[in-house]
């Protein structure tokens, strides 16, 4: 639920901030499939992938942390991003053709600035954050992702 309301909040931000769109303009079912995407598919994916990564990377040290942030970013975050995308595409009414165009135009930017964020803040979460807390924090963080994610989503 926490992560639906957060990727609604990010859409509401990508909006009114970015987008500039106004009150009167802004498109309130876009902000409500964004809150689906967050409550369906983002909540209980990473959720799940927290769980999976402490099991396949037990422990609690800086090289656990930092291990566990390369399996993070390198494996997870890549196809992640790309699922996150064609969701968006699909939610959107775009044909087959027009998702994969337009994951095709977004995706390699998306993921570049995915590493510009997350791996410190992924590093910070594993060594600090206990493990039923981490999807919290990667949310706080992620209102300026999530901003950043709708507005490259949803743009054409």
């Amino acid at each position: 639920l926490v992560t639906g309301v957060l990727m609604g909040i990010g859409d509401v931000m990508a909006q009114q901030l970015v987008e500039r769109q106004g009150l009167r303009g802004h498109h309130g079912t876009r902000t409500v499939k964004m809150m689906a995407i967050g409550f369906c598919f983002v909540g209980p994916v990473v959720g799940s992938w927290y769980k999976v990564l402490d099991r396949l990377v037990p422990g609690t040290s800086k090289v656990v942390a930092v291990k566990k942030m390369v399996l993070d970013q390198g494996a997870f975050a890549p196809c992640f991003l790309g699922c996150f995308l064609a969701i968006t595409g699909a939610m959107n009414g775009l044909s087959v053709e027009e998702n994969w165009s337009k994951i095709q135009q977004d995706y390699v930017d998306a993921l570049l600035t995915n590493y510009s964020i997350w791996p410190p803040v992924q590093i910070a979460n594993f060594y600090f954050v206990p493990l039923k807390h981490r999807l919290a924090v990667v949310q706080c963080v992620a209102i300026i992702w999530n901003c950043y994610l709708s507005w490259k989503a949803n743009r054409v």
